[in-house]
């Protein structure tokens, strides 16, 4: 099994920032893609952004030029720089990642973190 844990939501006035962290921790033999959803109240979950292993980012519209995401391959962890915050920000905020369990295996397997809140007071 494999286990995600985020940290670092909280409460936070618009313009601010906050910073998530997201550690993956198991039976991993490597983690391909990672990656930051979020789900608001009444809402879908989206995707807010997403890095490959090589590196690649990929960013919602609405996140454009204010989130920065980031990984270390070396510690299993992803992150979420989230600067400008804005009150439509308010959502939870999940991690993902598409884990390879052992080495041979032909698939990955996707697994999520519980969900951290992030509060964005105007």
């Amino acid at each position: 099994q494999v286990q995600l844990v985020e940290s670092g939501g909280g409460l936070v006035q618009a313009g601010g920032s906050l910073r998530l962290s997201c550690a993956a921790s198991g039976r991993i033999f490597r983690i391909n893609t990672m990656g930051w959803y979020r789900q608001a109240p009444g809402k879908e979950r989206e995707m807010v952004a997403d890095i490959t292993r090589g590196g690649s980012t990929n960013y919602a519209d609405s996140v454009k030029g204010r989130f920065t995401i980031s990984r270390d391959n070396a510690k299993n962890t992803v992150y979420l720089q989230m600067n400008s915050l804005k009150p439509e920000d308010t959502a939870v905020y999940y991690c993902r990642a598409q884990v390879r369990p052992a080495q041979g295996l032909p698939l990955d397997y996707a697994y999520w973190g519980q969900g951290t809140q992030v509060t964005v007071s105007s």
